[in-house]
């Protein structure tokens, strides 16, 4: 059987072979539980739950988050996200401020703890990530930058016709 794309907005109808959607299938579940491991491995080396742990590399892209920031960045509700910050206050991780704009909100930063945390975890994953790319020769590199940009923009384009 052959399977092909029916989305109304969708580019013409492109044919899949079986054996094409298995072996997709099966790559992106192994990938995925090697990421999923990674980040196992990651917690137990810098003593986080992984919830905390993701929460906290949020603070590498924002000075400054709230609460509800996080629950958005996180796809989490709230009251998961309370325990979350709950959990990087009691490790003085993070600590809160008032808005200086608007003392009724509450904005999260990270402490010198906590941006020393972030800064370990951070040289980490980019020594992780260097010594994947250095098990390929460098037209190897290449080729795998270039298609996974090709699958980021394919994945985008699918949860876009999901909306």
């Amino acid at each position: 059987m052959v399977h092909t794309m029916n989305y109304s907005d969708a580019p013409p109808t492109v044919n899949v072979s079986e054996f094409q959607l298995r072996q997709f299938k099966e790559l992106i579940s192994k990938l995925f539980r090697c990421c999923q491991e990674r980040m196992q491995y990651q917690s137990e080396r810098f003593r986080l739950p992984d919830a905390e742990l993701r929460c906290l590399v949020l603070f590498g892209e924002d000075r400054y988050l709230t609460s509800k920031g996080i629950a958005y960045k996180m796809n989490l509700v709230k009251s998961r996200v309370s325990r979350i910050i709950s959990g990087l206050l009691r490790k003085k991780l993070i600590q809160r401020i008032k808005d200086p704009e608007d003392s009724r909100i509450s904005l999260l930063s990270l402490t010198t703890k906590g941006q020393k945390r972030l800064d370990d975890i951070n040289a980490f994953m980019e020594d992780i990530h260097c010594r994947v790319l250095q098990q390929m020769v460098p037209d190897q590199r290449k080729t795998v930058l270039t298609n996974l940009e090709i699958l980021k923009a394919s994945m985008e384009a699918v949860k876009e016709l999901m909306e």
